[in-house]
């Protein structure tokens, strides 16, 4: 029998296994299940308790014995008990994006509020705007019908809106360069949802955080459903402190450490010395050099510097999309936006200011080896390093004094 899972079409990035590991003492499974299986899945009900996800949750309905109110208000379920041989349906998604927005500071008392997509977690969105007091709620869809309006009509007629609430998987892991909709127009914007956790901050969230709005993705949405789910699972009451140590424990294993600064100042040193559990560290200029079979030195002398740096973005790109991660980033990684942006998707810029006295210019640096080139890139690049990084490591006497500052530093922005 498979007591407990997920159930999904495509569960190969889900984090609900590690999250349900943190929660509970039972084995969690991740099943892929194709449209045909579904129907056998529920009726053969081997199973004593399953969450539901993408694109099931309105699939299961008709297998259902109970469907609790919210469940039925909403249309969808993502957890389904089996007691007895009676399957009971449902919807802890509710739970979760309402502490979301909750913890987000959003208010949608009296708010005008802009649902995008149209699928179960869109359904949710509606009931928990509804409850939350929202004055007007329109559903955004690709497509104009009588329950939705489209994209162009949500910029050009309701660009007043207050909150928008991402429920599409665009901006979604493997497609992280993508964003639902271009927020500049929205001058009344107060918060932005996204649903999305992977990455763990999207495009969408990154554009409202520029601009200052209250914004957050998915992952705290997610925990906090698993968490009334193991609830119903085992008929259990789980602590709110419980529920964000979770959290806490899951985002900082999460989060990846990026690691920034001028060439020579100990990023790769201090990125070792991290060594934290569950970790693996990966350093880009090494990553370039293994690709390329030579080192960086010729890579720049026979093709050029344009040459190097977007090699550089490749590597970055694929670092970045990683998590739990410590990545020890090249000196000029920062100069190019598209860097900084993917980097900061699923980590935190750590930038390591050491001294211009501590550098050293080497001959296996050939844009700072000599004094003079050194100085001019300290002086070109510092202002970059500080404006771009979450967190400023002041040049301290060790390597081991600089890493422990990073983790402190690192879980006061995770608490």
């Amino acid at each position: 029998m498979k007591k407990y899972g997920c159930i999904g079409k495509k569960l190969t990035h889900s984090f609900s296994k590690e999250i349900h590991a943190k929660l509970a003492d039972y084995e969690y499974e991740l099943i892929e299940l194709t449209e045909d299986e579904v129907k056998t899945f529920f009726e053969k009900k081997d199973f004593c308790a399953v969450n539901v996800t993408i694109p099931y949750k309105q699939t299961v309905i008709p297998y259902l014995d109970f469907m609790s109110d919210i469940a039925r208000r909403i249309g969808a379920v993502n957890t389904v008990v089996n007691k007895g041989g009676k399957l009971y349906g449902y919807n802890t998604d509710y739970h979760g994006m309402k502490a979301l927005i909750e913890k987000i500071g959003i208010s949608l008392q009296g708010k005008k509020v802009l649902i995008l997509g149209t699928g179960g977690t869109s359904k949710t969105a509606r009931v928990v705007a509804t409850d939350m007091g929202a004055s007007e709620i329109l559903t955004v869809s690709r497509r104009n019908n009588d329950e939705s309006i489209t994209y162009e009509e949500a910029k050009s007629i309701h660009s007043d809106a207050h909150v928008i609430i991402n429920t599409t998987p665009s901006g979604m892991f493997p497609d992280v360069d993508s964003k639902p909709i271009d927020i500049s127009v929205f001058e009344n914007l107060e918060g932005v949802v996204d649903v999305v956790y992977n990455p763990l901050k999207t495009n969408l969230v990154s554009d409202a955080k520029e601009r200052k709005l209250k914004a957050e993705g998915g992952l705290f949405m997610l925990v906090m459903q698993a968490v009334v789910a193991v609830e119903k699972f085992l008929d259990t009451e789980i602590s709110k402190e419980t529920a964000r140590e979770v959290f806490t424990s899951v985002l900082s294993s999460k989060e990846n450490i990026v690691l920034i600064g001028m060439p020579g100042s100990g990023k790769s040193t201090i990125g070792k010395t991290l060594s934290l559990k569950g970790f693996e560290f990966i350093d880009t200029d090494n990553e370039i050099e293994n690709r390329c079979g030579c080192p960086i030195k010729e890579i720049i002398e026979n093709n050029g510097e344009k040459y190097f740096r977007d090699l550089e973005s490749e590597v970055i790109r694929e670092a970045a999309s990683k998590s739990g991660f410590i990545i020890s980033t090249g000196g000029g990684a920062i100069l190019r936006e598209e860097n900084v942006k993917r980097l900061k998707q699923n980590g935190k810029l750590f930038f390591i200011d050491a001294k211009l006295s501590r550098l050293c210019a080497t001959e296996d640096r050939p844009l700072s080896n000599t004094e003079e080139k050194l100085k001019k890139l300290y002086d070109e690049r510092i202002e970059i390093y500080r404006r771009v990084a979450d967190v400023i490591i002041p040049d301290m006497d060790s390597v081991q004094e600089e890493a422990e500052y990073i983790k402190s530093k690192r879980m006061e922005l995770i608490k």
